[in-house]
Order: structure tokens, then sequence, then C-alpha cells
């Protein structure tokens, strides 16, 4: 009896060992989990836990909700999402007269959007042009690791005339510091870096969307990419308002997020599609 009782706390013992083993070669799945606690404002915008952020996520706070003016003939209306859309409703989305969609791929060097697949092909399939964004957390990685890693989930691009230039998204930070802890020309040094490392994979020039109160706090204002990068500026009111970084002119305009982001890109369907086939 002894002797099987003492085999039994062996395999037992070897068991333990075992998932003990296991446990510490996989990967800590919480680890940004834990790094990345949503502020309480944050959570008051539906951001419960790393990789929920999502494009203009405190622009209702900051801006004016004044509905939006008529679109003038020369535009083309489009939605982004994320993952807090779930599966969406393409189908329904091009009856509304929306004809180019963003998609959330990816936050920081830890999170892929569950939906991206859903979403990104669904627009696709309904006759949308579509392209990726990227949701920036400076303080995390350099700008070509988070550039590196939204390439290698679903922000790539190819020229076939229905895929959009990848989006940096740099705006508030849902998790921390306004400004990710950064001096503006660090900031700037690391968008830098992502736009660089982007285009040095795919050819094209990422499209940035922020706004005019967090670019000038945290870059300076800085006018380094308005002749190279195209501006979707942020600005829930009836116009885009003065844009950030001497840029020219906007590229899109997110003006609203009811009942879901709502986006005007500048210029006509044609437009749209040079600026897909770059």
């Amino acid at each position: 009896m002894k002797s099987v009782l003492t085999g039994a706390a062996v395999t037992l013992g070897l068991l333990l060992a075992s998932i003990g083993s296991a446990q510490a070669s996989t990967p800590n799945t919480d680890a940004s989990t834990a790094s990345h606690q949503p502020t309480p404002q944050a959570r008051q915008h539906g951001i419960d836990k790393a990789g929920d952020a999502y494009m203009g996520w405190l622009q209702n706070t900051t801006t004016s909700a004044a509905p939006a003016v008529m679109a003038p003939a020369a535009s083309v209306e489009g939605i982004d999402v994320s993952s807090h859309q779930g599966n969406v409703n393409w189908a329904s989305q091009w009856s509304a007269g929306k004809r180019f969609a963003y998609v959330k791929a990816t936050e920081g060097n830890y999170y892929t959007n569950p939906y991206f697949a859903q979403q990104y092909n669904g627009s696709y399939n309904v006759g949308m042009i579509r392209g990726a964004y990227h949701f920036a957390t400076p303080n995390d990685s350099s700008g070509a690791n988070q550039a590196t890693y939204f390439l290698a989930h679903g922000g790539g691009w190819s020229r076939d005339g229905k895929t959009l230039p990848g989006a940096l998204d740099i705006e508030y930070n849902p998790y921390g510091a306004t400004c990710y802890g950064l001096s503006a020309s660090a900031m700037v040094s690391w968008i830098r870096d992502f736009l660089n490392t982007y285009k040095a994979r795919t050819g094209r020039d990422p499209v940035i969307y922020t706004n005019l109160d967090w670019w000038s706090r945290c870059t300076g204002n800085s006018t380094a990419f308005n002749s190279t990068n195209p501006l979707w500026v942020a600005r829930y009111a009836s116009a885009p308002g003065t844009l950030p970084g001497g840029w020219p002119f906007h590229t899109i305009w997110q003006y609203s997020s009811t009942p879901i982001d709502q986006d005007r890109f500048n210029g006509d369907q044609s437009r749209l599609v040079a600026l897909a086939n770059g």
C-alpha cells in the first residue's frame, strides 16, 4: 500500500511540475492589462481594458458636438470601426451611403482586434474601399516596433484600388499621461520612426489621424509631416476648423460618433480611388 501511495505522489508531483513548467513558458497575456489600466475618464468612454482604445475616444469632451454641415458635392462618406462595433452589418452601411471604412487592426504591440477579419473583409465585400488603423501607445515600444506589429496583423497595403494606406491613430492616452510621458521632440521622433518603417515596407506614406488640441500639446504643433502624410482630422463640429501641424488641407474629417464614427473624404470618389492606388 505504501508503494502505491508513493508512486501516486510521485506521479502527482510530476504532473504539478509539468503544469508549472507549462505556465512558466506561456507568455504572460495579462502583462499588457496590468500596465494599461484605463483612466477613470477613459472608462467613462467605454475603455475598460487594454486594447479597448478607439479613434476619437475623448472627442466628445474636447470639442463641440454640433451637427456637421451638409456634405459638399465633392466628398465621400465613410465610417471607422473597432471591436466596440463587433460584427458590422456592412450591407446596411452601404445602403446608408458609406463608401469607405477604416478598421482598427492593432494597438501598441500587444493587441489585435478580434473582429478585424469580419470588418475588414466585410466592408471590402460590399464594395467599399477600406483600410486599417493602428492605435499608437508610444510609451510601450518604438515606432518601428509598432509599425512592424501593425503590418504583421492586417495593416498592409496593396495597389488593388480598394485598399487605403494604413493610418496611424495618434491621440490622447487612455491609460495615463496625455502625451505618454514623451517630450514634444521625442514624440515627433517616435511618429517619424513609425511612418518611415511603414513606408519602407509598403511604399506608402501612412495617413495620420489626430486632432488640433493633442497635436499642439504633444508634438509642439509639429509641421514635420504636412507635405508627406495625408491628414485625418478629428473634430465633432460643423466644420473641420483650424488644422494641426500646418497641413494646408485635410484628407479625411471625422465629424461625429453618432450612431457610429462618421467620416468624410475631402474629394470625390475618383480621388478616393487615387488615394487607394497611391
